[in-house]
């Protein structure tokens, strides 16, 4: 079997015991993984503080940080079909995502490294004339970034990147389902040239998180997860008073007026809902569809979604591929039996595949007359699409805003002034417009709610990782005036 190891102050170890991954196309081992207890987690954090005040890193200018992030991202090109492939194996997610994907998160490490000598403070205009006063902005200190198994090369960027730019140094965190990109990564990262201690790659269960997220040396937590590991890290960073980075899970309204243009809505909603086996944060799991085209639009994605290719997510024509664990896969099952109990109408999937590996078919559920169901406020995280009719378009508003999440959100509309007026409306940290699942390292995203706080990506992130100090120099030779007098 493959095996892996942690990366600690520029070295690969062992960790204190090792795990078996699964194949989630099978379900057989493939991999022996590291576990980190405790002392590992002391021992990357201290690696990660001590490059942290170390010249070669604190004393480097940001532009030449910015080199050695152009090196990584050329790296990280390189050796895309090499990522693609562990991310695949480990996984389940099929190897045509993770190859772009991939490819284009080379392109999140360039956006950042072409910010990170543009990071800028500023001069205030101060009201005392004796007095020059300007801000600096200066990395916030050692960062812990805790990612899911779901793209994870993709999640690890957007908080790596702008880290690493700002001048911060970092603990990645692995999930323990599937952690194999990440340590292939570190290899990766090893070759691209940064001090030793800046980036360190460990990976491990709830002690792990907990550890680390409540860590005295630790200065800002970037997680993405589900909310209630998000208020365990919440509770731990008040240990140290970490700040918070929350990017969590959604239940997000996939909004289609009868105006809209019906087969590129049912394209984007399966992308929304069915790519990436729909274990995606900021998947459209709640198809919110106008009454008068509702039986039309939902005959068009029953037919889309029969026809998706089920099959081993290494194959180039697969477009559904197993979820991740056997326990996603029977959580799933679970919830969908309820809602169909609950009264929800199952139009086509519904039931795992029988055979090896953990498969769950496109599935979709008409809820339409039973609008209490559980499968209209809990997350999946699968390929299972709960959908609901209105009338109104103040109705759509209430039933799109109806959820503890907000996410994400789509609209499907011909009719400029209605976009204009769901845009104001809807509840979301990101609104896409006749498309669906688009990002890019430009664009910050995130959300509100139990989808969490802060923002990943854009210019935004990158300042999330700084902290100002304010600089006052007196330019004044006459005595100080009044010592007992505030100036």
């Amino acid at each position: 079997m493959q095996q892996f190891q942690h990366y600690i102050d520029g070295a690969f170890a062992e960790g204190a015991r090792q795990f078996e991954s699964l194949d989630p196309a099978n379900g057989q081992p493939w991999a022996r993984m590291p576990e980190a207890s405790v002392a590992d987690v002391d021992r990357a954090v201290a690696a990660a503080d001590a490059a942290f005040l170390a010249p070669d890193w604190a004393g480097m200018t940001a532009t030449a940080r910015g080199k050695l992030l152009y090196r990584l991202a050329d790296l990280i090109a390189e050796h895309a079909g090499r990522l693609a492939e562990f991310e695949t194996r480990d996984t389940g997610k099929i190897i045509r995502e993770t190859s772009a994907q991939i490819a284009y998160v080379a392109d999140f490490y360039r956006y950042y490294a072409g910010l990170a000598d543009k990071i800028e403070g500023a001069h205030l205009p101060i009201d005392k004339p004796d007095m020059e006063v300007w801000l600096r902005r200066e990395p916030i200190g050692v960062v812990a970034a805790i990612v899911p198994w779901n793209s994870q090369l993709f999640l690890s960027a957007v908080k790596i990147g702008p880290a690493l730019a700002a001048g911060c140094t970092v603990v990645l965190k692995a999930s323990e389902d599937g952690p194999a990109p990440m340590l292939e990564f570190a290899r990766i990262f090893d070759q691209a040239g940064f001090p030793k201690g800046v980036l360190n790659v460990i990976t491990g269960g709830p002690e792990v998180g907990a550890r680390l997220s409540s860590h005295p040396k630790v200065a800002h937590v970037a997680f993405t997860g589900g909310p209630e590991t998000a208020r365990h890290i919440l509770r731990n960073s008040a240990e140290n008073l970490a700040s918070t980075s929350l990017e969590l899970g959604g239940k997000s309204p996939f909004i289609v007026f009868e105006d809209a243009d019906l087969d590129s809505a049912a394209n984007a909603q399966v992308s929304g809902i069915f790519a990436a086996t729909g274990q995606s944060c900021v998947a459209g799991s709640r198809l919110v569809v106008q009454a008068s085209v509702k039986e039309a639009f939902l005959a068009r994605l029953k037919a889309k979604a029969e026809a998706v290719v089920i099959g081993p997510p290494d194959a180039m024509d697969t477009e559904v591929g197993p979820l991740c664990t056997a326990g996603q896969r029977d959580a799933i099952t679970d919830l969908t039996n309820r809602a169909i109990v609950q009264g929800a109408r199952c139009v086509t999937g519904g039931a795992p595949l029988e055979g090896p590996g953990y498969y769950f078919p496109p599935t979709i559920l008409d809820c339409s007359d039973a609008r209490a169901a559980d499968s209209l406020v809990e997350e999946f995280f699968g390929p299972v699409l709960s959908v609901v009719s209105f009338e109104t378009e103040a109705e759509a508003i209430a039933i799109a805003n109806d959820t503890r999440y907000g996410l994400a959100s789509g609209l499907f509309t011909q009719n400029l002034t209605r976009a204009h007026r769901m845009i104001r409306a809807i509840r979301a940290g990101i609104v896409w417009v006749n498309t669906y699942r688009a990002v890019s390292p430009i664009a910050p995203f995130g959300g509100h709610g139990l989808s969490g706080h802060g923002r990943e990506g854009g210019l935004q992130a990158a300042l999330d990782y700084t902290k100002i100090k304010s600089v006052w120099l007196r330019t004044s030779d006459e005595p100080i005036p009044d010592p007992f007098v505030m100036r």
